[in-house]
């Protein structure tokens, strides 16, 4: 009977020391910050904003389970690249000079992107640490390096995230960013986590959907998405989004992470068709559809915009998903051809101008890699 004694306590003191240590572990800057006060009160005046959390219309409903999941997480795809992934370095001293008008891109991976629009410097969901994780010593680290280190970015005018998970949302990025002025459009309640990283207050934008913004005659458009959020746990406790940017001459979207909806053809009846779409075809699961669509819905999300160009994004960058590594923009590019969409498929850190002639490669295919 002692020694029962014995273990119960031990196993009641190993719980309390697990316990402390996990609400350490979540008061570290990286989880974000707390919603109180004047950005709560906004928050629960959303409409998305439903019993204390924010939630998708129609709700979504998971249906994952357990051994689901682990069989396909013990699936034999090839998940990382068997070649060293081209990349094209990129030079800070061209982010020094001003934005000429048109419409170009750099992909720097996963679902970060470098957008010039008439005029205006903007970054997609950027991600330049090591890893996608709040540690920078363990978690999803990159399968290729950034086009240019985080240290060197700058004059960047404004950045768009789509929502606050590590693989879009990163802490170090962000904090460098803002020492030099960058602006950030977010969804409801990520700016707590913004205001944690001390992302000065006038620099932080956080919206619902449908709401615009204007940045040197720009338009920056909150637009519905169909997915979740949460830094600590999948609490839906942040707003997430796509984004609409509108300038005077040209018009991008970026679809962030999302399921396959209806919201592409209303974004498109109320702001019209965009240009360039970004968006996103990696990362998804046969239990995730709803929340991650697969590359034939986003080809499919590209024609209910109306968009005249797709640039695929979210895949590449860091092994996240059971499907193998190149499967998305295989199934995409396959699929554009079937139903007569222009895809651009940029090596990373490759510049890509609208409305000119771009010859695609296959490098994401071992052979071409190593041409």
């Amino acid at each position: 009977m002692k020694r029962l004694k014995t273990i119960v306590l031990a196993l009641l003191v190993l719980a309390l020391v697990l316990s402390v240590v996990t609400w350490l572990v979540f008061r570290m800057p990286s989880f974000g910050g707390v919603f109180e006060g004047e950005r709560l009160e906004r928050m629960r005046q959303s409409k998305q904003f439903i019993n204390g959390r924010f939630e998708n219309t129609p709700p979504y409903v998971s249906n994952m389970s357990t051994v689901g999941e682990i069989q396909a997480y013990l699936g034999d795809q090839v998940r990382e690249p068997q070649f060293e992934v081209p990349v094209l370095k990129m030079s800070a001293d061209d982010l020094a000079q001003p934005v000429a008008l048109g419409l170009r891109t750099w992909w720097l991976g996963h679902a970060s992107v470098l957008i010039e629009l008439d005029g205006v410097r903007i970054l997609t969901d950027p991600v330049l640490s090591e890893r996608t994780s709040p540690f920078q010593f363990v978690g999803p680290a990159r399968l290729h390096p950034a086009p240019l280190p985080l240290a060197q970015w700058k004059g960047v005018d404004a950045v768009v995230i789509s929502h606050d998970h590590f693989d879009h949302l990163d802490m170090d990025t962000i904090a460098h960013l803002a020492q030099s002025g960058t602006h950030f459009y977010v969804g409801l309640g990520i700016g707590a986590h913004l205001q944690r990283w001390q992302v000065p207050a006038p620099q932080i934008h956080e919206m619902d959907w449908w709401e615009t913004a204007d940045i040197k005659g720009v338009k920056i458009h909150c637009t519905p998405a169909r997915h979740y959020s949460g830094r600590k746990s999948m609490d839906n406790s942040t707003l997430w989004a796509s984004w609409m940017v509108k300038g005077p001459t040209n018009t991008l979207y970026y679809s962030g992470d999302t399921g396959y909806a209806g919201h592409f053809k209303t974004i498109r009846e109320r702001l019209g068709a965009p240009g360039l779409a970004l968006i996103k075809i990696g990362a998804y699961g046969d239990t995730w559809l709803d929340i991650h669509m697969n590359p034939e819905s986003a080809v499919q999300a590209f024609q209910d915009l109306g968009a005249t160009t797709l640039l695929p994004v979210h895949w590449a960058t860091f092994n996240l998903a059971y499907h193998g590594w190149a499967e998305p923009v295989v199934r995409t590019v396959a699929a554009a051809q079937a139903k007569g969409v222009q895809v651009v498929t940029p090596r990373v850190g490759e510049k890509f101008t609208f409305g000119a002639p771009f010859v695609n490669q296959a490098w994401y295919q071992p052979l071409a890699a190593t041409n």
